[in-house]
């Protein structure tokens, strides 16, 4: 009887202690989190960080790709110029001092529309940050020229998958800050600048999928290059409410990876020095009051690649983003 007891005893007190240790690991990550948000590391002049810790937004966004290839292989002429359904979403998102994640949705693709994907994680900080893209897209389509003949490619005659990386560090960072022009974790009191550090990855594949016609060439273009170069940005703040950003960053392209395969022969593609790479990012964010803002954000992405005479290659995709949100 007194075992049954004792055993009764510990397995009431187990949800008890459970609930206290969650209490004590969240009460624990939430002073880690404040430390760090409350740490100065910013001329406080320039840059100061909201007194709200919660920040929610609502955002609607619409990305598009475009690409451009011309070869000459084997005594064959080829120009592509390609590009794809620009995409649409709504999305909302949640930042707790200075951590945030978001959840979009794609309307045409609950109606079946739409069968492109894309993933996209940015990591701002005011000295460094990164911005990693993938994207898979089946609406391809465009004007092909081949040996002098032109056609037409459909949606779905081609699959198109992209791997964009690219980074920054701001040398004048305790000044200068990104976060407050793209995700609003900081707020940007007086206008400054900075020279900016970055390197650029853009990699994509393109091949045609079975529903080209039986005539035409099975075929897979491949291009990669990875860069590095220097850039400027500036955040200018006008009527102290008013927030404009704008920067360029080109890197030089020191890899590249390109071929092109017809019918199973491939070639690759040397490139001719120099390539280049280039990230442009512009800003607008509107301060109602000290909780309240809205704006917009246009970031692009482009490439201009010449691989000896034999292929030209230019590749873009941006983004588009307007928000509305507010802190608590």
């Amino acid at each position: 009887m007194k075992q049954t007891l004792v055993g009764i005893l510990l397995l009431a007190a187990m949800p008890m202690a459970a609930q206290s240790g969650l209490q004590k690991l969240k009460t624990r990550i939430d002073s880690m989190l404040k430390i760090r948000y409350l740490t100065v590391k910013y001329d406080t002049a320039y840059i100061g960080r909201p007194k709200e810790r919660l920040t929610l937004k609502l955002r609607s966004n619409i990305s598009g790709s475009d690409f451009n290839v011309k070869h000459h292989i084997d005594g064959n002429d080829g120009h592509y110029r390609l590009s794809t359904d620009h995409k649409a979403t709504v999305s909302v998102g949640a930042s707790y001092m200075g951590i945030s994640a978001g959840l979009a949705l794609n309307p045409a693709s609950l109606k079946g529309k739409s069968k492109d994907y894309e993933l996209n994680i940015n990591a701002y900080s005011n000295r460094y940050g990164i911005d990693f893209i993938y994207q898979e897209s089946q609406t391809l389509s465009g004007s092909i020229t081949f040996n002098g003949v032109n056609s037409y490619l459909e949606k779905g005659m081609a699959d198109m998958r992209v791997i964009i990386l690219d980074g920054y560090y701001a040398f004048n960072g305790h000044r200068f800050s990104y976060p407050a022009a793209f995700t609003q974790s900081y707020i940007q009191k007086r206008s400054a600048g900075s020279l900016l550090l970055g390197f650029s990855y853009m990699g994509c594949r393109i091949k045609t999928t079975d529903e080209i016609p039986a005539e035409a060439d099975d075929q897979i273009i491949r291009v990669g290059h990875f860069g590095i170069g220097g850039g400027y940005g500036y955040n200018l703040v006008a009527w102290r409410r008013l927030l404009l950003h704008l920067s360029v960053l080109p890197t030089l392209v020191v890899i590249n990876y390109n071929n092109v395969e017809i019918d199973g022969n491939r070639r690759d593609m040397d490139t001719q020095f120099p390539d280049f790479i280039f990230t442009e990012r512009a800003s607008i964010v509107y301060q109602f009051n000290s909780r309240c803002f809205a704006g917009a954000t246009f970031v692009l992405s482009n490439s201009l690649i010449d691989a000896s005479n034999r292929m030209e290659i230019s590749y873009s995709k941006w983004r588009l983003r307007a928000f509305v949100g507010v802190r608590f």
